[in-house]
């Protein structure tokens, strides 16, 4: 029998093994969701039980989004979905102009009658639909050691149902989008209401091959061997975006995705001169810095991806060049780039944020890309001139990263590469 691979073992045990729910004690203090990469499309995927019976369902995870939704056309069957009806708070809290009147077609998921519609997007393929907003159960692991434990049930989650078609462009098996936003009904917010924990959630990415984590709720943030984050993180302010980014909204809707303040970036120490109002975000909701796990690389206005490579190139001129892969415009030679404990031996890239105490250092484990041909690219990308958001930080550079995204505070946390400190994000622990 073929061995299974460390990700594809983690989602086994989460998805597979008989697991009961949190104990009569009361709430978790935390939930967990157990975050691997698909090689093929460079998304980060999750597992997690639902409906009723429980069945393992696979997502993509989503930085942006209104709520969790999953493909009802195929074969979604339980017995304790139920209707959000149109009249209804959650329906109006969800801020949906949308009704399904009438269904000509049996009762299920995606055909009732006086239900709450909503817009599930794609964000990968950029498309959106219409869908009924329904609850049914929903179970997630408590614990993380390194297979994830008990399960903690929400008998009544809200998502949204999204359609076969919608699941085009996602990770192989993936049907549906986990959120992670700040919508009221994305998880880290509902599931917090629900098991009444804080209003947070950490994010660790896994590179390739390797196992990650979403934490949501108050658990020490512990990773083996003996390194605790809980309070060495470094804090800068969550912005909010004043328009919303979505595929669908109304107007007067802010943003749900999450923005952060860079106003300025520095290559080995040196600041990259820019353009600094492309750094903030105007009033029609253009510019800014956000953060996204659906873009594999970070993405660059042009103007300041040319000031950054630039910079790059003149602070490594002394290392061999390789011809531009695909989509990265500079690169070496892999074989002339020596080694770090926090990757290839590259200039350092800093995205200041407030102060220079705030700076967020990348090294080159998540700067750069290697790529099949040997070469080893700057993993930027050029996003054009006149993108919706000037930098978008993709999921490369928060790799082994812990990043604490803390609603209540509106801050967000992080630990800059968990390489310096001798452990990765598949050495979390928690029970």
């Amino acid at each position: 029998m073929a061995r299974l691979p460390p990700l594809a073992a983690l989602f086994f045990l989460c998805l597979l093994c008989a697991c009961h729910a949190a104990g009569p004690s009361g709430n978790p203090s935390a939930v967990l969701l157990p975050v691997g990469k698909d090689d093929a499309t460079q998304q980060y995927v999750t597992g997690f039980r639902q409906r009723t019976p429980l069945v393992p369902v696979k997502a993509v995870l989503n930085l942006a989004g209104a709520t969790l939704w999953v493909d009802c056309e195929a074969g979604y069957v339980s017995s304790t979905y139920r209707r959000v009806p149109c009249d209804s708070k959650p329906c109006r809290l969800a801020r949906s102009a949308a009704c399904a009147t009438s269904c000509s077609g049996a009762p299920s998921p995606s055909c009732l009658n006086d239900t709450c519609g909503g817009f599930p997007e794609n964000t990968v393929t950029q498309v959106s639909t219409g869908g009924n907003i329904i609850t049914d159960v929903l179970a997630l692991p408590t614990t993380f050691r390194p297979a994830p434990g008990p399960l903690a049930t929400a008998p009544a989650f809200l998502f949204t149902c999204g359609t076969t078609f919608l699941t085009q462009g996602l990770a192989a098996g993936a049907t549906g989008m986990a959120s992670l936003s700040r919508a009221r009904f994305a998880l880290p917010t509902q599931l917090a209401a629900t098991f009444r924990f804080s209003r947070k959630f950490a994010l660790c990415l896994p590179p390739g091959g390797a196992a990650g984590v979403v934490i949501f709720g108050d658990a020490p943030y512990v990773f083996q061997p003996g390194v605790d984050l809980s309070n060495s993180l470094i804090y800068t302010p969550l912005l909010v975006n004043p328009v919303s980014t979505a595929g669908v909204s109304t107007k007067g809707d802010k943003s749900d995705e999450y923005f952060i303040g860079v106003t300025g970036i520095k290559v080995n120490g040196r600041a990259v001169p820019l353009n600094a109002t492309l750094l903030a975000i105007d009033k029609k909701g253009v510019g800014g810095t956000k953060l996204s796990t659906v873009a594999p690389y970070t993405v660059l206005e042009s103007s300041i991806h040319r000031a950054v490579t630039d910079a790059f190139a003149a602070e490594t001129a002394m290392i061999p060049r390789a011809p531009p892969v695909a989509p990265f415009k500079l690169c070496y030679d892999g074989s002339k780039v020596g080694g770090t404990r926090v990757g290839p031996a590259v200039p350092t890239i800093e995205l200041v944020l407030q102060s220079e105490a705030a700076s967020w250092v990348v090294f080159g484990a998540n700067s750069m890309v290697a790529t099949k041909g040997g070469a080893l690219c700057l993993g930027v990308v050029d996003g054009g001139e006149a993108p919706r958001t000037s930098v978008v930080i993709g999921g490369h550079m928060m790799e082994d990263n812990l990043l604490e995204f803390d609603l209540e505070a509106s801050r967000l946390g992080f630990s800059s590469s968990l390489l310096f400190r001798q452990t990765t994000c598949s050495n979390f622990r928690l029970g």
